[in-house]
């Protein structure tokens, strides 16, 4: 009997500990999550070709090939324990590989494993207060971002376009209050994601505002994005680097009432006029620093649970070559108006249709028309199809 009793205490003792463990894998389980989201679409021309290399897009990321086309497929793996956790963000397709253009460094500008990481970044949540992260994070600047799940058009802005796609380095975000907000940032020079090439560095802030309603998020940016010139590095005549880089970003979006949302976001990036070789010396450049500027207003109805319809107008505006050849510069000034008219159709929770048309109006010839004459206009429609898990 005595043999028994300790026998019948030894098996309810493993019996417990195996319950204990389970009970522990499985809270560790639920703190694991896995999201993500796959997109495609149609794009075609009202008044250019849509064919061939005269095929004309949108000079901006995103949604501008032809005919049937990829978006990306994008998974997300996240872990959130009570002080720490991490995210590991992956992409893949053509949307994936124009979001990581900076990352494929590590492979010596051969795409490598690098190129499908659009996030990866851990996290210490100090206290309730205050948290860290160090890692590559998607930027904090701009209304709009990567994922087509976030975003209400399927193409994007200008100022998105151009502005910052992610930064890797370390944050601090405060929460200052129930509704402020501010964070702290020291990074490797914009979109240089695996390693820091230049050593150089960037510092980024934002304070934020939020309520139930919406939020107001004021952000900076300002570093050297190129490094600068070293006559032991043996440059070839011409060579070049732009002075630090500053950016001022002002986005906000707000329900105004159930149905009805409205959104703007205002940016302004200038750069230094920064350092040329001669040939023989390095000097410093002269004249006024070059970049861009733009605002763009943002306006959604919701008419039903499975239908909202919404446009976008922006005005963009480079100076000074800030952006050579993309907004139709030969003299290095330019300026387009562009707007987007977009429907959200939930045919489930899980899968929205996008139809849209755009019209992007430049300040010179940048396009041509069906006849291949210069234009200054285009028109084109999209059709995406956006599914998320």
């Amino acid at each position: 009997m005595k043999n028994l009793k300790y026998l019948i205490i030894t098996v309810f003792s493993l019996f417990s500990t195996l319950v204990n463990a389970q009970e522990e894998a499985e809270d560790k389980t639920s703190r694991i999550g896995f999201s993500g989201s796959v997109d495609a679409y149609f794009r075609s021309n009202f008044n250019a070709p849509n064919k061939g290399e005269f095929t004309q897009a949108p000079a901006t990321s995103f949604a501008n090939l032809p005919g049937f086309s990829l978006g990306m497929a994008n998974i997300v793996a996240t872990y959130e324990g009570e002080k720490v956790g991490f995210v590991a963000d992956l992409v893949f397709g053509p949307r994936g590989e124009d979001a990581v253009f900076g990352s494929p460094l590590y492979a010596g500008g051969i795409a490598g494993s690098s190129q499908i990481v659009n996030q990866l970044y851990a996290y210490w949540n100090i206290n309730n207060a205050v948290t860290l992260s160090m890692g590559n994070f998607n930027t904090y600047l701009g209304y709009e971002v990567i994922s087509p799940t976030g975003n209400f058009n399927y193409s994007t802005s200008y100022m998105f376009s151009y502005g910052p796609f992610s930064h890797t380095g370390i944050k601090a975000d405060f929460a200052l209050s129930d509704k402020w907000s501010f964070m702290a940032a020291v990074m490797n020079p914009t979109d240089m994601t695996e390693f820091n090439l230049y050593g150089t560095y960037t510092l980024g802030a934002q304070l934020a505002y939020e309520t139930e309603a919406g939020g107001t998020y004021l952000n900076f940016l300002y570093g050297d994005q190129d490094g600068k010139l070293n006559a032991d590095d043996f440059p070839t005549f011409g060579t070049a680097s732009l002075g630090s880089t500053f950016q001022v970003d002002l986005t906000m979006g707000y329900n105004v009432t159930e149905p009805l949302f409205l959104g703007f976001n205002g940016t302004y990036n200038t750069s230094g006029a920064g350092q040329f070789y001669n040939g023989t010396n390095i000097e410093n450049g002269t004249g006024d620093g070059a970049g861009f500027y733009g605002a763009a207003g943002y306006l959604q109805v919701t008419t039903s649970d499975k239908f909202a319809i919404g446009a976008r107008a922006e005005y963009f505006k480079v100076f000074n070559d800030g952006l050579e050849g993309v907004v139709g510069l030969s003299n290095g000034d330019g300026s387009v108006f562009a707007v987007t008219l977009s429907g959200n159709a939930k045919i489930a929770n899980n899968l929205t249709l996008i139809p849209e048309i755009r019209l992007d109006s430049m300040s010179q010839d940048f396009f041509l028309n069906k006849d291949l004459g210069n234009s200054k206009s285009l028109a084109s429609f999209v059709l995406a199809a956006v599914f998320s898990f």
